[in-house]
């Protein structure tokens, strides 16, 4: 399985870019997203940028990341997923309009 991980770009060299996650560097390929600029985030799967994430985003799954390393090293997972405790789940578009109509089957 492949994770992506939120990281922010610190210096852009053409298609590529240096990109932070924490302190740690990275290179990264911005082949996918040519418009991404320094100090934008992007989501990173094994060293290809593949999307610019909003800052909020960002922060949301490196929260997600960083509660189930700390829960696989034995933690807890603290408030890593506080933006869904209180939400109930939404069916997606299509899906809600499908079951809006009464249909319960494809």
């Amino acid at each position: 399985m492949c994770v992506g991980v939120p990281m922010q770009i610190a210096q852009i060299d053409g298609i590529a870019a240096t990109a932070l996650d924490g302190d740690r560097a990275e290179l990264v390929d911005l082949s996918l997203i040519p418009d991404a600029r320094s100090g934008d985030w992007v989501l990173v799967f094994l060293g290809t940028a593949r999307a610019i994430l909003p800052e909020e985003e960002a922060h949301k799954i490196r929260a997600a990341l960083q509660g189930l390393a700390a829960l696989m090293q034995g933690g807890t997972l603290g408030n890593a997923f506080a933006d869904l405790e209180n939400r109930n789940p939404t069916l997606p578009p299509h899906l809600q309009a499908a079951q809006d109509a009464g249909r319960s089957t494809g």
